[in-house]
């Protein structure tokens, strides 16, 4: 896909959105104790790599909101603490989902059961645990070796 700069398609304007409502539930992580930050982080870069560079720059460039992006291209992977709040933010989101599609039908809530399964494995096994509070050069360092 092309990207045209200065141009503002409707895709793009979407993801965009998306992205500062992820910005914005990843400050409300910083503030809040129980809410997580780095999977509204994660789902931020992914809209803002869709929509715009300049966010995406910025977002990565973030005093507060950019260690988890730099641990994450550094090191490929996610502390142990990221990885059990996404799954927690996850199984909230299925659980509740689910709750409220079975009154629809009961295959919805499956399915959305599932998807949440494969999400799971998905954080468990495709993505690399790393130390917690590790540099990024220091992850450099240990990947090259």
């Amino acid at each position: 896909m092309k990207r045209r700069s200065g141009v503002a398609t409707p895709t793009r304007m979407i993801y965009g959105g998306l992205g500062w409502c992820a910005v914005a539930l990843a400050v409300a992580g910083v503030i809040v104790p129980g809410l997580p930050t780095t999977v509204f982080v994660l789902a931020a870069s992914y809209c803002f790599s869709r929509s715009s560079p300049r966010f995406e720059r910025w977002l990565r460039e973030n005093r507060w909101l950019g260690p988890p992006l730099q641990r994450l291209a550094s090191g490929g992977g996610l502390p142990l603490s990221a990885k059990r709040a996404a799954l927690t933010a996850m199984w909230t989101a299925v659980l509740l989902s689910s709750g409220v599609l079975v009154g629809m039908h009961w295959a919805l809530a499956l399915g959305t059961i599932g998807m949440g399964c494969v999400g799971t494995v998905s954080i468990l096994f495709g993505v690399r645990t790393v130390p917690e509070h590790v540099s990024a050069t220091c992850l450099r360092e240990t990947t090259r070796l």
